[in-house]
């Protein structure tokens, strides 16, 4: 019978503060571990510390630049070479999810090629959480744990006591979302009908559902650009709609995506720290929750071999 040693974290530079907290839910410290540029732009790593035999889990989003993938990759190659028992990708925010599929002529499945890079760098397993397409799971021959922020996100709003709440999903591909989260807060459910003419450009075209005089929260996997979740809002406003607050997983809030959501109708706008946002300058429209406890919670199980998918039974509280 084999035995891991230990419980070992290493993470890249693509959200370091989010690895901190997961490593202090844990109990552990981080792996001392260099990641560093040549100067050409060339990435460099190497982990500082024995990993012989341990059971190491890699924390690293892959959101632009391409580099935050790269450094997963890497990052996991050394951990082979060094020996690591077992190998697991924590993905909070897993890059070019988007591109799920071939829906134009001569156009790459990338979110199968990022699945079929971190399978050949070697890692054992993933931990990914809220996939734009919950076939991904698919492209990977790996176990892998899927994690939902609705653990996190759910009690939060329920905490915010928003009374005659209406949960609106900003489009067709948001409805399981939108919905679970509305039986989890006993609230109504209406639905935006959205064309989008263009890749990050979008037109709202109709509302499925009544929300004159209610408050409204709409619930999504990720924001962008903005241009979705800010026309969304516009057409609420303008069919009555009280209050109006919106929740993404992923905040992804590239181009003048913070800009629109200052300037929208959006109230407050919550977000987990699954992408790190220390560089931009948020206001105060917007909330950010850590999704360290439910990653933390999940790496403990599996280290301990335990159920990971028990873990949405249970209320945040329990793994605080």
């Amino acid at each position: 019978m084999i035995i891991r040693e230990e419980i070992k974290l290493v993470t890249g530079t693509s959200n370091r503060g989010l690895a901190e907290k997961v490593a202090a839910y844990v109990g552990v410290d981080l792996t001392d571990c260099s990641v560093t540029r040549f100067s050409d732009g060339e990435v460099f790593v190497q982990i500082n510390e024995n990993i012989r035999g341990a059971d190491l889990f890699i924390i690293q989003p892959t959101n632009a630049p391409a580099d935050n993938l790269m450094e997963l990759l890497m990052l996991i190659e050394a951990s082979r070479r060094a020996s690591a028992m077992r190998i697991t990708a924590v993905v909070p925010y897993y890059g070019y999810a988007r591109q799920d599929r071939k829906d134009k002529p001569r156009v790459a499945i990338t979110a199968k090629l990022v699945a079929n890079l971190i399978t050949t760098a070697g890692a054992d397993r993933i931990i990914t959480m809220d996939l734009h397409a919950s076939q991904i799971q698919g492209f990977f021959d790996l176990p892998h744990d899927h994690l939902y922020s609705s653990v996190t996100f759910n009690n939060h709003f329920r905490e915010m006591n928003l009374d005659h709440l209406t949960v609106v999903s900003p489009d067709v591909g948001s409805i399981k979302l939108a919905r679970a989260t509305a039986n989890a807060l006993d609230a109504e459910l209406a639905i935006v009908d959205k064309r989008r003419p263009q890749a990050n450009k979008s037109q709202v075209m109709n509302l499925i559902g009544d929300v004159r005089g209610r408050n409204v929260l709409i619930r999504d996997d990720m924001v962008d650009t903005g241009g979705s979740i800010c026309q969304a809002a516009e057409h609420l406003k303008e069919r009555g709609a009280k209050e109006i607050y919106a929740a993404c997983t992923h905040g992804v809030l590239s181009g003048q995506a913070v800009d629109r959501i200052n300037a929208s109708p959006i109230k407050k706008m919550i977000i987990s720290d699954s992408i790190d946002q220390s560089s931009r300058r948020l206001s105060d429209k917007f909330e950010i929750l850590t999704c360290s406890g439910l990653i933390g919670e999940a790496i403990r199980r599996i280290f301990d071999e335990q159920s990971v998918t028990s873990l949405f039974d249970e209320p945040l509280s329990q793994m605080d």
